[in-house]
């Protein structure tokens, strides 16, 4: 387990070090940082001054060797934009993106895998044939556009629902959440079934798939054959070996939420990360855009290790290898 563990740890720490190199040169080679700071005018002396406090007139091996003990600390340096630190920026947008990522996973996990299940086991009916269809939409439509058709049905139209924002938050120390309040949870309907749906959609697929290939293998016709009842069959033999592929896909998937939640915050004006990478790549916020990258490379590393470590738990050929 410890030998397991330690190799897919050391693989992350790899990806972490290659990651750090290119968001080391975005941030030194995009664009002059002192130009951004101190403006075009700025003498000669303010610049140089700026150089050294910056370390950049160190060697390039140094600098990014300290860039990297800074990185460790949490530290991307000042925004270009928003003239703060750039760990106070993204820690003010983290909260609104891990909620929605939270009801966006909720929702596609709690609807996709019993919906797969469910048009694996009865593929012929006609509510399973039903649900292809609309599986096929699901992922043919853009995420942009099915956003845009909520915001025109239910607050254009009915006027139901809030078409942007986070609505009323409530802060928790140093955290901020819109579940207590009713507009808060008003505000996530949308976005949440925008960000899930694609999400929801493959699950589904995968579920059915999966279970369509297991129930045809031959220790669930033995199963049969000893009269165990449907129900134990479908849930205990045929869904517990569906878990590895499923495990695999949503790993990936669920930290795209996060990672790749940029049009569905644009649309809905959600001020969480998505939105602060596209407002820092207007305004060439290379810090900030730097440490996005770190983090999202972080995210990865770590979902990575939690689903290589569920995989050690689930297949048992695993932990004989």
């Amino acid at each position: 387990m410890l030998r397991f563990l330690s190799t897919r740890l050391w693989n992350g720490a790899l990806v972490m070090i290659g990651v750090s190199f290119i968001s080391f040169l975005l941030f030194n080679y995009i664009g002059d940082p002192v130009n951004n700071l101190l403006g075009e005018r700025a003498t000669v002396e303010q610049r140089e001054a700026m150089r050294a406090a910056l370390g950049l007139d160190q060697p390039l091996l140094l600098r990014f060797f300290n860039y990297i003990g800074l990185a460790a600390r949490g530290e991307f340096g000042i925004s270009y934009r928003n003239i703060e630190p750039v760990s106070q920026v993204l820690m003010s947008r983290v909260p609104a993106t891990l909620e929605l990522s939270l009801c966006a996973a909720v929702l596609a996990l709690g609807v996709g895998v019993p919906m797969g299940v469910y048009a694996g086991i009865r593929r012929n009916a006609w509510g399973a044939q039903l649900l292809q269809v609309v599986s096929l939409i699901g992922i043919s439509i853009p995420s942009f556009l099915t956003g845009i058709i909520l915001i025109l049905i239910f607050s254009v139209e009915l006027n139901w629902l809030p078409a942007y924002g986070r609505g009323e938050i409530v802060r928790l120390g140093g955290w901020t959440t819109g579940f207590l309040t009713s507009t808060g949870l008003k505000s996530l309907i949308m976005p949440s079934i925008t960000l899930a749906l694609f999400q929801l959609t493959l699950f589904m697929r995968l579920v059915r798939s999966e279970m369509l290939e297991v129930l045809r293998t031959d220790y669930i016709k033995f199963a049969r054959a000893r009269g165990i009842v449907d129900r134990s069959i479908y849930f205990h033999h045929a869904l517990k070996n569906t878990l590895v592929p499923v495990i695999t896909v949503a790993g990936l998937q669920l930290g795209s939420l996060i990672a790749f939640s940029i049009i569905t915050e644009t649309v809905f004006q959600w001020p969480g990360l998505g939105l602060l990478i596209i407002q820092a790549i207007t305004f060439g916020d290379i810090p900030v855009i730097a440490a996005y990258l770190m983090l999202i490379a972080l995210l990865f590393v770590t979902i990575n290790v939690v689903v290589d470590l569920l995989y050690f738990r689930v297949d048992p050929r695993v932990r004989i290898e």
